[in-house]
């Protein structure tokens, strides 16, 4: 074969623990003793000595979001290679934590080292939105996580950026340290004759960063829920 007409293709060294192949693939390099969790079925290739299978922990957890209203099916994952994960063609971010909180829309979660603590939690300082309350995946620790945006995410740093608002369905994740509150408003959508008048969007301040995907819709083009 021509190596020429796959260059743009062929996988390169990873920089990191992870980083991506494009704009949708994650690139994981396994080594012994670091294990990972990932979304199950989200495994399109690896390379070297990879394993995975069920996780009795970690399947009890993610029954114990199927309870909160979150489902967040995970397997674990180990060996010794490269490790490339995908969800549907979705966007992926790799994001680095340094001893921080992250709070992540379950639904959104890919990846992340299983060193790193996590768990269902409810997001606290929030009123119930349009009668539902707001549960997310909690992740803590050192470590790499990777998450899924419907297309090409924002990543706002409200440090610099001031008050940051972001309609709830768009929402993908965001550091725990930040200050959280729900504010509503008119909706435009009312002049058209539709809905209630109002819109809910949750306002962030203070140190850290927010994660928002250009979608506002709750249920994707496969029928899943975001």
């Amino acid at each position: 074969m021509d190596q020429r007409l796959i260059a743009g293709y062929a996988p390169a060294a990873p920089a990191a623990r992870m980083d991506n192949h494009g704009p949708a693939i994650a690139r994981i390099a396994m080594r012994q003793g670091q294990d990972l969790f990932a979304r199950t079925g989200s495994m399109i290739a690896y390379e070297g000595f990879v394993q995975y299978e069920s996780n009795p922990a970690a399947l009890g957890q993610a029954i114990a979001g199927r309870l909160a209203g979150e489902s967040v099916p995970l397997m674990k994952c180990f060996g010794d290679g490269l490790l490339y994960l995908a969800d549907y063609g979705a966007n992926v971010v790799c994001l680095p934590l340094q001893n921080d909180n992250l709070s992540v829309n379950a639904s959104n979660v890919l990846a992340f080292d299983a060193h790193l603590e996590w768990g269902v939690q409810r997001v606290k300082g929030i009123a119930k939105f349009a009668g539902q309350g707001l549960f997310n995946l909690g992740i803590s620790g050192t470590g790499w996580v990777a998450v899924t945006s419907r297309g090409t995410p924002l990543v706002v740093d409200c440090g610099r950026a001031g008050e940051t608002l972001v309609d709830p369905d768009a929402l993908v994740a965001w550091s725990t340290g930040l200050q959280v509150t729900g504010k509503r408003s008119f909706k435009a959508s009312s002049l058209l004759g539709r809905g209630s008048g109002e819109a809910y969007q949750l306002a962030f301040s203070g140190q850290g960063f927010v994660v928002v995907q250009p979608s506002e819709d709750s249920t994707d083009r496969l029928g899943r829920q975001n």
